[in-house]
């Protein structure tokens, strides 16, 4: 791997995430938001950071600081009313979701198709589902049984569906882009038998 190989596909998967993010950022401004929250790009990007970038550091951080710095944003404009400081209450539990969604996906998305994609994109939600509510659950008014935890999950089934289409329409726009642009620029490529 040489830098002039290295240098433009990292600078294009950087574009496609601040892409993404800045749609992740401006979406909960609209009046209708409401109605589509949890419709989320953070799913997708984490899963998208975890599969192309190689260097552990960036393919933790990317997705990491991505969902800090809207975070930061959001809270501090439109949710200042929920949040506490410059964050809401629990956000640790959503943090150790996003690094656990992208440890796996180093495992399960070991090359780009579409089965993998599908696989990665369910198991991330699969983790943000759990490990988000087990923050909702854990020392809250629920009953801090089996019981009270399922009782938390189940009232989650509607927001994780919306981070499940919003995982897999965000994850097909990021996916779909690089691969595009990786047949064209086969510069882009940073090893065959990942992208077959």
């Amino acid at each position: 791997m040489s830098d002039s190989t290295f240098i433009p596909r990292t600078l294009i998967l950087l574009l496609i995430v601040l892409l993404v993010t800045i749609l992740r950022t401006v979406a909960p401004f609209s009046d209708n938001f409401g109605d589509i929250a949890n419709f989320s790009a953070v799913g997708a990007i984490t899963l998208f950071s975890g599969t192309y970038f190689k260097n552990p550091v960036q393919s933790f951080a990317i997705p990491l600081v991505t969902v800090l710095l809207t975070d930061v944003i959001l809270a501090t404009t439109i949710y200042k009313e929920y949040s506490h400081g410059f964050l809401y209450e629990g956000w640790y539990w959503t943090y150790i979701a996003f690094a656990l969604m992208v440890l796996v996906t180093k495992v399960v998305v070991k090359k780009v198709n579409v089965l993998n994609f599908v696989g990665g994109t369910l198991a991330v939600v699969f983790i943000h589902w759990i490990v988000t509510d087990l923050g909702v659950w854990y020392g809250s008014k629920y009953p801090q049984t089996l019981v009270g935890f399922w009782t938390v999950l189940e009232m989650a089934i509607p927001f994780e569906l919306r981070f499940l289409y919003g995982t897999l329409g965000y994850g097909i726009l990021m996916f779909g882009s690089f691969e595009l642009l990786n047949i064209k620029y086969p510069v882009l490529s940073l090893s065959r038998e990942r992208v077959k």
